[in-house]
């Protein structure tokens, strides 16, 4: 009788990126050195668009009261009985901080997917 060696398997890669996955979600929930760099890193990105997007905000805030020192005459401009500076404030400065707070959030739970992406399966979450 001839025994036949037993059959050779072969590992595929989606098996072992299962389990990389797994250790990358076990490292961030025990606070790993992995998993703080992870962390890290979206507190980065998120803080890196709070600083891009409130530089814009005050670019935006700043050149109201320069447009009206650059040209005075829109200072004594009534609309209704009310200066046309009240009203630039008014009807542009809060939508402005509308739209920036919701860019904010949009851009900010982008990079929680991506994060999660890279912490999770992305399959768990699609």
């Amino acid at each position: 009788m001839t025994e036949q060696p037993p059959r050779r398997e072969r590992v595929v890669l989606s098996q072992r990126r299962g389990a990389r996955m797994m250790r990358t979600r076990v490292e961030v929930q025990e606070q790993t050195e992995v998993g703080d760099a992870l962390v890290r890193g979206l507190m980065r990105a998120q803080l890196g668009i709070a600083l891009r997007l409130a530089a814009a905000v005050i670019v935006v805030i700043v050149a109201i009261p320069l447009t009206g020192t650059v040209f005075p005459w829109l200072t004594s401009v009534e609309i209704l009985g009310v200066r046309l500076n009240w009203l630039v404030l008014v009807f542009a400065l809060y939508p402005l901080l509308y739209v920036a707070g919701r860019i904010y959030v949009h851009f900010a739970e982008q990079a929680e997917r991506d994060f999660l992406r890279v912490v999770d399966d992305e399959t768990d979450h699609e």
